[in-house]
């Protein structure tokens, strides 16, 4: 399984749509970058966010998830809590070819900071905005950036398409377009 390179990303992302909005070379001046890199992608948090809160006494429990185990928020910074996490989306909506698989890692910038970037793997045939799982595991309120980077993604082809895709199988979370709760 390859990782891809930059020129692969920037011919599926400008003729099959596999990144939209994409941006061409890496943007860094005053902002954490975000754009193609040599063997990546670095997508953007968007404004909207959904702030983890204990303030209803809710359970966390992924069979059955509370709403209101959260506040949403929307603007240009989220402040998180101290030992929480925030739930936000890509700007970037992604299309994931048959044959590739895409793994995702967190920005430097943020993990020097105590802040970690969590999100599963997009698997065959995926498409949606990224739900991007950010935990401040510090003990002092921490900043997100919106319409900044936020982490990277990795394109890993295979050499040969899958049998079955995640779109084959009607995956859960197929085509989701905002900050997406747990489902069952």
């Amino acid at each position: 399984m390859p990782v891809m390179p930059d020129s692969w990303i920037r011919e599926m992302a400008t003729t099959k749509g596999m990144i939209e909005p994409f941006v061409e070379a890496q943007k860094r001046e005053g902002v954490i970058s975000y754009g193609v890199s040599s063997y990546g992608y670095d997508a953007r948090v968007s404004e909207d966010f959904k702030i983890f809160t204990n303030v209803d006494s809710a359970m966390v429990d992924p069979k059955n998830f509370s709403t209101e185990s959260f506040v949403e928020r929307a603007g240009p910074v989220c402040v998180i809590p101290p030992n929480s996490f925030a739930l936000a989306r890509t700007v970037e909506f992604f299309r994931v070819p048959r044959d590739v698989l895409v793994i995702c890692l967190g920005k430097s910038t943020y993990a020097r900071c105590g802040i970690i970037v969590n999100v599963t793997p997009l698997e065959p045939e995926w498409e949606g905005h990224v739900t991007l799982e950010f935990s401040n595991t510090t003990p002092l309120p921490a900043k997100i950036y919106a319409n900044e980077g936020a982490c990277q993604f990795i394109f890993l082809k295979g050499d040969s398409p899958c049998d079955v895709s995640y779109a084959d199988r009607a995956g859960k979370y197929q085509g989701q377009t905002g900050v997406t709760l747990p489902r069952l």
